[in-house]
């Protein structure tokens, strides 16, 4: 709902604010005070676009700010507008193109006058309320039909991305084929890469290897000429420290250090000596393991290359498996067209089916739709008015094969007509009205502006519209401008719009009516300038 706006050097505005309450509004003043202003404000904040008229004269730039809540989330929106017609938006602090801001409005707030915020203008949107309208009877129906269409386009898909390869099948197939017999050849082994040129550093440097460590095994272990090595002397240096450890703690701790050193010793000496032992390379061993490397690694480059996984020999063999899936295609390919075209014929017929009995539930939707709000037409004073909504076939989308276009007459003889080529803002507020009359428990829209709702009644019609605004804002918010005491008397918030002048400009300016002040409000709509004690009395008696 809309909570707050703020407008700045806007026509005749020089600076006024608006707080707004929830259920229904009114905005009334004399002709010409700067009702349709305000409404022509909050067009702008909700997305309408600028003109540099909306400057005040000897301004630099109107400002109008609108405070509000969306879903839940608090929500501020900016818009100011230059006298050299350069526009600026803000939403919630963040500057946005004027198409991303009516995006976020359009949930917001519908205006509904001769503005330019109407969703219930557009198309798009009748289909909808019409699903809504029998909302438990269509939406199992449309959610068959969506999972049949869901299906069918992935089947689509499938059989298109096959078709769209027919004609490379024969290059493939060759191509294909050398591939995975060149892979094949090769008898790759996982880590296989890896473990070759950890193979291959030994043989490269094997006498060093070998070397470096027999000395570190004389080391630990001693010559043959010399028994004195650190692992003889270690568990010399063991025994004799077992021998005093159960006197202290401290000689027990140092009897399981010795001791953990001594045998992380023994499990070198082991890895030295197999070193040592195993260091007999021939210079084959390195020819062949070269030899296989630069195997490898030529089928790295051209299958692998750029690939992340640690292991390469993987990359390719996971290469392998998909154009092996490839080729099983491709030698498929006339059964599988064959079957995917079958597959995507029963779906089709299954699409159909569903699609028409869709179309069928929202037709009967939409006819009891279009007599409701045909009845609350000739209460709102369109005695010859007549309200039907015409289908046309579309190609299958998530929605359906419908498009659905609201059609009004509002006089004997005239032609059905699409609610946007509806002349008068009036009839087109009335008309909003009575649509809104009968879809407003469903609408998700917060709030609802009317403007010149009232052209064009009065009397029984004018109580008929009250009665109605005031039905609607119980389920939204409802700002109205109104010139008729009927409207305004059935209001749970009123404010005033007044002009004042001085030697040089005129001001109008926004007062939020209390119980008394909407009293005499209402009296002067009903009697004029003069406010007399019997008008004051109709009025109590309407606001009651």
């Amino acid at each position: 709902m809309i909570e707050h706006i703020s407008i700045r050097d806007f026509a005749i505005i020089e600076n006024t604010e608006i707080d707004f309450s929830d259920g229904f509004s009114v905005i009334t003043g004399e002709t010409g005070s700067g009702k349709s202003i305000v409404v022509t404000a909050i067009s702008l904040a909700l997305g309408s676009r600028a003109d540099s008229s909306y400057v005040r004269h000897g301004a630099e730039k109107a400002v109008v700010e609108l405070a509000g809540t969306l879903d839940g989330n608090e929500i501020v929106i900016s818009r100011e507008v230059n006298v050299s017609g350069k526009n600026l938006c803000r939403l919630n602090g963040h500057i946005v193109t004027l198409a991303e801001l009516f995006d976020t409005c359009k949930r917001l707030a519908d205006i509904h006058g001769q503005y330019d915020n109407q969703s219930l203008l557009d198309p798009v949107t009748h289909l909808a309320i019409i699903d809504d309208y029998r909302l438990d009877k269509i939406s199992p129906i449309k959610e068959k039909y969506q999972s049949s269409y869901n299906k069918y386009v992935e089947k689509k898909k499938t059989l298109n991305s096959l078709l769209s390869m027919e004609a490379d099948n024969n290059k493939k197939l060759d191509f294909y084929k050398y591939e995975i017999k060149e892979i094949d050849d090769a008898k790759l082994k996982p880590d296989e890469y890896t473990e070759l040129k950890d193979r291959l550093s030994l043989l490269q440097n094997g006498e060093k290897i070998f070397e470096s460590a027999n000395k570190a095994y004389e080391f630990l272990n001693g010559s043959s000429y010399d028994s004195s090595g650190a692992y003889s002397l270690l568990g010399s240096a063991l025994s004799e420290v077992e021998s005093i450890s159960a006197y202290s703690t401290e000689l027990e701790n140092a009897k399981e250090s010795l001791s953990d050193i001594y045998y992380k010793v023994e499990d070198l000496n082991s890895v030295l000596r197999g070193i040592c032992e195993s260091m007999n390379f021939s210079p084959d061993e390195l020819d062949t393991t070269i030899s296989r490397i630069n195997l490898l690694e030529g089928l790295i480059k051209k299958y692998a290359s750029g690939n992340t996984n640690t292991d390469p020999i993987a990359n390719i063999l996971s290469y392998r498996d998909s154009i092996s899936e490839s080729l099983k295609m491709i030698e498929n390919y006339d059964e599988e067209k064959a079957r995917l075209t079958s597959e995507l014929n029963a779906l089709e017929t299954e699409m159909i089916e569903n699609a028409a009995e869709l179309t069928a539930a929202r037709q009967v939707s939409a006819s009891d739709l279009s007599k409701k709000i045909t009845a609350e037409l000739v209460d709102l004073n369109f005695g010859e008015a007549n309200l039907d909504i015409n289908f046309t076939k579309t190609e299958p989308s998530p929605n359906g094969f419908d498009a659905a276009e609201m059609l009004i007459s509002t006089n004997r003889g005239e032609p059905l007509k699409p609610l946007v080529k509806t002349a008068s803002g009036g009839e087109i507020s009335r008309i909003m009205l009575a649509i809104k009359s009968i879809v407003a428990n469903y609408d998700s829209i917060p709030t609802l502006i009317f403007d010149e709702i009232d052209q064009g009644i009065s009397g029984k019609t004018a109580a008929v519209v009250g009665k109605k605004l005031k039905e609607i804002s119980k389920h939204h918010q409802v700002i109205c401008i109104t010139h008729l005491p009927q409207i305004a008397a059935v209001s749970d918030t009123s404010y005033r719009i007044y002009k004042e002048s001085d030697e040089s400009s005129t001001y109008t300016h926004v007062e939020k009516l209390s119980p008394d002040a909407k009293i005499e409000e209402v009296a002067r709509l009903i009697g004029g300038e003069t406010i007399t004690d019997a008008a004051r009395e109709a009025a109590r008696e309407l606001m009651k």
